[in-house]
């Protein structure tokens, strides 16, 4: 990775979008195996897909540490994470590397690349980060946490109470808030008092800031200038990225029953991949015929990690307790 003030290298970028793209294959394939019956549960990235690969482009996976949450699936990727590991995680196999298989889809964990196991229920990585954050400050190198969450998260204690703690202690850490404006059923307007998630910051004295989230370069800027203050120990920031919810809460969720036909119609024709391939392409950095040859590829790879996945083994079942009990 570069340092924070580096520009972006057109590698990068491309990196970037492949991974954009990688995300979106492998959810479209994960709707059509649990239609199939072949797996139990997934919660969708759709629409949020080009904010975290852009969020985490920004930071140094390997270095700094990353509180995912689990709607968190391109993110995952953008740390490092392979097709194959997030689909062994996803048909609950043996070797899922986040848990072995016990863990819900969507809770990442991964020692070597700074990804700290996730849980299943809302917020508490906001506050666990908080303290992740001070452990980085005493140890001085440089290194941050990045903490995401939905909007939802917000109105939860953990969220005041994780900002709270590290404005206080000028805690490298940043809060960012992936805003789809849809708490599962609940919208918005019921679910977040004030203008929006941006404006909270204020109270805690840290900045707050608002970016679209189908701007990759604007998003990679907002976290980039979030982590130059937080490597100066300046402290926390709190970022909102308003994103789109292409699809449903979770395969158990259908939003067509709450949401109106028209609304989520729009919201379709707004998907943020298009803009970011659009954008390359008018800076001249892909062509039709480039971004047709890495669909292609990914395809490739989805299939491979697909098939792998599904013909890997369970998890042995004398293993049940492993990790729920202390071992004798």
């Amino acid at each position: 990775m570069p340092r924070d003030d580096a520009p972006l290298t057109r590698e990068q970028v491309f990196d970037a979008y492949r991974t954009v793209l990688r995300a979106r294959a492998l959810d479209d394939r994960r709707f059509v195996l649990n239609r199939a019956g072949k797996l139990a549960f997934i919660i969708s990235p759709r629409g949020h897909e080009v904010a975290q690969v852009a969020a985490i482009t920004a930071l140094e996976p390997g270095r700094d540490r990353f509180c995912l949450y689990y709607r968190n699936f391109a993110a995952a990727l953008a740390c490092g994470f392979t097709p194959e590991e997030l689909m062994l995680s996803a048909f609950a196999r043996a070797a899922d590397p986040s848990s072995g298989g016990r863990q819900t889809p969507g809770n990442f964990g991964s020692r070597r690349r700074g990804v700290v196991i996730g849980s299943s229920t809302v917020g508490p990585q906001i506050p666990k980060a908080a303290g992740i954050g001070l452990a980085l400050k005493w140890k001085g190198e440089g290194a941050l946490c990045y903490v995401s969450f939905g909007e939802g998260a917000t109105s939860q204690g953990d969220f005041h109470e994780g900002l709270n703690f590290a404005a206080i202690h000028h805690c490298p850490v940043i809060f960012f808030c992936e805003n789809n404006h849809w708490a599962i059923s609940v919208p918005q307007a019921l679910q977040v008092a004030g203008p929006g998630v941006a404006e909270r910051a204020a109270a805690y004295g840290i900045p707050g800031v608002r970016v679209r989230g189908d701007d990759f370069f604007g998003v990679y800027d907002a976290v980039r200038d979030a982590a130059s203050r937080a490597r100066a120990g300046e402290g926390p920031t709190l970022i909102e990225a308003e994103v789109l919810r292409l699809q449903s809460h979770s395969t158990d969720d259908d939003q067509r029953t709450y949401r109106d036909a028209t609304e989520l119609a729009a919201e379709a024709a707004r998907d943020p991949i298009p803009r970011m391939r659009d954008a390359l392409i008018e800076r001249g950095w892909l062509t039709t015929e480039s971004d047709d040859a890495m669909r292609e590829q990914v395809s490739r790879e989805v299939e491979r990690a697909t098939e792998a996945a599904e013909a890997a083994p369970d998890p042995d079942p004398g293993s049940l307790s492993r990790h729920v009990y202390a071992d004798a």
